[in-house]
């Protein structure tokens, strides 16, 4: 794992991949299969081989107003620029090459061009053009994208349709109906669905008014654990050991756990931690935290304090920041170490286990949420020992270390960023 940022001198060979796909399934809650509408994919256009080179740093995806820009991070240099219009969100595929953009066709696939083979003992590294590969996973209202187990689920929103591949069928860029399977949840609503390493979903249930359900749907379409004490369910983390997940609430967050429900008490009688944040490495889940119940004409809270979820024994204490943060100032680092970017610009590196803030860094200049949060503001984002901030105030990419708390590089951007996300070839999840 790389302890600094390095300069590649990154040869490029275009790729160009055309194929759509529809991956709406039809099959009902009780049962699974594979999408019954899949339009016929188109023939692909030979792509150029890839260049072999001596090393692949990580990329970030950053969308602007217009389309998506593919930044190199060892130099601020752009890789490649798409244009393409409306608000669209990144989300990480998993395998450590492809990105899921959703878009108002869907989810469509993003390839950022890094290939990491590995030989032996040593690893080969390879560039291609970023692009569109042209593959689709139709959604009316794409939502929330898991990966976890080697497998990748998404949700659509808009039809309550979960779909779900393994991460690796995404190595050719495109994703053929056999690859993919998918079942409806009850309602319509904003869900997410985990896949679970024995074969069994954890999936939301509800409705776009109303939900408080999270249960585990088997491979045969039965229901096992359930909870119903979970008003408000929203976002989601995987935690250290198999199969540890925890999920947010209005009245505290509950954890899958051993195969069952584990609900984790609070002092409060509202309390949403809507945003969570897990790590491989850690038992831990960083959270925000919410003690105000929304009222219509209200101005919303900005609270001040995030939350540290333990899993093992679904207890949860408070950590005091002395500044206000928002969804997209959170991350975690290569040891289970929490980041949370605050509005007086500086970064607050976590030791979840003590609850202790042990690094500041000052990164960007003081800010605050903007009332429209599809408007660009401040985005955190960590891959392995390393977080990268971007600043729309003065079109900045910042690198920092999160096991020194020291703050290597600051990039120049040609564009205003506003939704980012990093990959590094070499991290798989």
């Amino acid at each position: 794992m790389r302890t600094l940022p390095k300069l590649s001198a990154l040869t490029l060979a275009a790729a160009a991949l055309t194929m759509a796909l529809a991956a709406c399934g039809s099959s009902s809650a009780g049962g699974s299969g594979s999408p019954t509408t899949a339009q016929a994919p188109t023939e692909a256009t030979p792509s150029e081989k890839p260049v072999e080179v001596s090393d692949v740093d990580p990329r970030a995806a950053i969308t602007y107003d217009g389309g998506i820009q593919i930044v190199d991070t060892s130099d601020g240099s752009v890789v490649a620029d798409i244009e393409k219009e409306g608000f669209l969100r990144l989300n990480p595929a998993g395998d450590g090459r492809h990105v899921l953009v959703s878009s108002s066709a869907g989810f469509e696939v993003l390839d950022l061009g890094m290939i990491v083979k590995p030989h032996g003992d040593h690893n080969h590294y390879y560039t291609t053009t970023p692009g569109l590969t042209g593959a689709v996973i139709e959604a009316e209202t794409p939502g929330h994208v898991v990966t976890h187990a080697g497998k990748t689920a998404v949700f659509d929103d808009g039809t309550g349709t979960v779909t779900i591949f393994d991460t690796s069928a995404l190595e050719d860029g495109q994703l053929s109906p056999d690859e993919l399977t998918s079942f409806q949840t009850n309602d319509p609503h904003h869900g997410v669905a985990v896949p679970l390493a024995g074969g069994s979903v954890l999936v939301t249930e509800g409705t776009e008014d109303e939900r408080h359900t999270v249960h585990e749907r088997k491979a045969d379409g039965s229901i096992g654990a359930e909870s119903t004490d979970c008003p408000g369910v929203h976002g989601e983390a995987t935690a250290q050991g198999e199969d540890v997940v925890s999920f947010g609430c209005t009245n505290g967050s509950v954890v899958f756990r051993d195969g069952q429900f584990h609900k984790v008490p609070v002092p409060e009688a509202y309390q949403r931690s809507g945003n969570q944040f897990g790590s491989p490495e850690s038992p831990y889940v960083l959270t925000d935290y919410k003690t105000v119940e929304p009222v219509d004409g209200a101005a919303p809270e900005h609270p001040t304090k995030v939350g540290i979820i333990n899993t093992t024994d679904a207890t949860t204490t408070t950590v005091e920041l002395g500044s206000a943060y928002w969804f997209r100032s959170f991350g975690r680092g290569a040891a289970g170490e929490g980041v949370v970017l605050t509005y007086d610009g500086k970064l607050n590196i976590l030791d979840p286990a003590s609850a202790k803030v042990t690094k500041q860094v000052d990164v960007v200049s003081p800010w605050t949420e903007k009332e429209n949060w599809q408007e660009p503001g401040p985005n955190v984002k960590t891959a392995g020992d390393f977080a990268y901030v971007t600043d729309p105030a003065t079109q900045k990419l910042h690198l920092v270390q999160i096991s020194t708390g020291e703050l290597l590089s600051s990039l120049d951007l040609s564009v205003v960023p506003n939704e980012m996300t990093v990959i590094d070839a070499e991290l798989k999840h």
